[in-house]
């Protein structure tokens, strides 16, 4: 800890990175490494699990603090387990631990990996912790919850039989378990079901961002409940939740005044039609996700309808010139166009920044690729009427 505070001093930026390593190492010799690391990582949790801990003397690995749970996610997943007995059995370094410290009941923390619980020991003091393999169950009477690692050497793995341990073993260890298991957010549900859960499966964002999808067992979803987005972490508007037993009855019909592209969970979740419903838009096509209305939701980001036009390159070109188009942002959906290669052919030279959706209308022969030409709102407008 002494030698960790010293090098916490060093501002190992890249341009004195090599002198400050240089000069650690004579200090520190053999040591040097695991402090350098060590420094970087605390710098790189302090933005991760903001509001969650002061994780300026935490103990982390690279691996562990990728996997690690946001703070605003963790803080969610705490509120919904308020009161509750639980067993972290993947417990890690004590991330969860951390957000569950101060809502359940009672709380145990387990992991396989020496190293990562000695960590959450340091991480999380008081926190009742023992050593357990997460497919040999060492807990009765608790909620279990389960993160089963979905890296390897820093890349996802979608298959839930490639996690580790493997989904479909968790879920035959733990039937008839009341349990919340993290996946990852492009996790197929399909998949899932095929495994025999049936209870709710939740998508969360946090600051724009997808982060995780998670399987709430039948004991702890909601009635009625079998999809669920919980959006969070938002300036403006705060959380929101949309759930498969929201009304859905928004249709489809020309566009009004704003395109609006839902949140990630809401869309990854198939919930795009409660949520239009629920603000008062309707959807451009019933198979794409974007949605339109006169008034955008509170702390939504929209596009202002300028021109609607077919994809044809010459008379869009045209367009944005009259418009003095200069910045421009391509969001594309249902169509094979690659925005980037989009945006060199079209040229725009001017000094006005716009935005264009690009989205497939209609199926089968009738199908159709219009572009609308919009200017965006601030991110965050408060104030849809400006």
């Amino acid at each position: 800890m002494a030698a960790l505070a010293e090098v916490a001093r060093f501002g190992l930026t890249d341009a004195t990175r090599l002198a400050d390593v240089a000069a650690i190492r004579d200090r520190f010799a053999g040591h040097t490494s695991a402090l350098v690391e060590t420094t970087l990582l605390r710098r790189k949790a302090t933005g991760k699990f903001s509001g969650l801990a002061d994780v300026t003397d935490w103990l982390f690995t690279d691996e562990a603090l990728q996997q690690a749970t946001t703070a605003a996610v963790a803080r969610h997943r705490a509120r919904r387990l308020a009161g509750q007995t639980v067993h972290d059995a993947t417990c890690s370094v004590g991330t969860e631990l951390a957000a569950l410290q101060s809502t359940a009941r009672h709380l145990l923390g387990s992991d396989i990996d020496e190293v990562r619980l000695a960590m959450a020991g340091h991480n999380v003091p008081g926190v009742l912790l023992c050593r357990a393999d997460a497919l040999r169950p060492i807990s009765r009477g608790a909620v279990v919850l389960l993160d089963p690692a979905r890296r390897t050497g820093g890349r996802r793995r979608f298959d839930p039989r490639a996690y580790a341990p493997p989904l479909d073993d968790l879920a035959e260890v733990y039937r008839g378990y009341a349990t919340v298991v993290k996946c990852a957010p492009g996790i197929d549900f399909e998949a899932v079901r095929a495994l025999g859960f049936d209870g709710e499966i939740e998508v969360t964002s946090a600051g724009g961002s997808v982060r995780e999808a998670c399987l709430w067992s039948p004991a702890l979803a909601q009635a009625g409940v079998r999809r669920r987005a919980s959006v969070l972490d938002r300036a403006v508007a705060g959380d929101e939740v949309v759930t498969d037993a929201d009304p859905d009855g928004c249709g489809s019909a020309a566009p009004g005044r704003w395109i609006v592209d839902p949140d990630g969970a809401v869309v990854r979740a198939g919930l795009v039609r409660q949520y239009a419903t629920r603000h008062g838009l309707w959807q451009l096509d019933p198979d794409i996700a974007y949605l339109t209305g006169d008034r955008l939701p509170p702390g939504v980001r929209g596009f202002e309808v300028l021109d609607q036009l077919a994809l044809r390159e010459k008379a869009l070109r045209r367009t944005l010139s009259a418009l003095d188009c200069g910045p421009l942002e391509i969001l594309v959906r249902g169509v094979d166009v690659d925005p980037d290669a989009l945006r060199r052919r079209l040229r725009p030279t001017g000094r006005t920044p716009l935005s264009m959706v690009i989205m497939r209308m209609g199926t089968g022969t009738a199908a159709r690729a219009a572009a609308f030409v919009c200017r965006a709102s601030p991110a965050g407008d408060a104030d849809p009427d400006r």
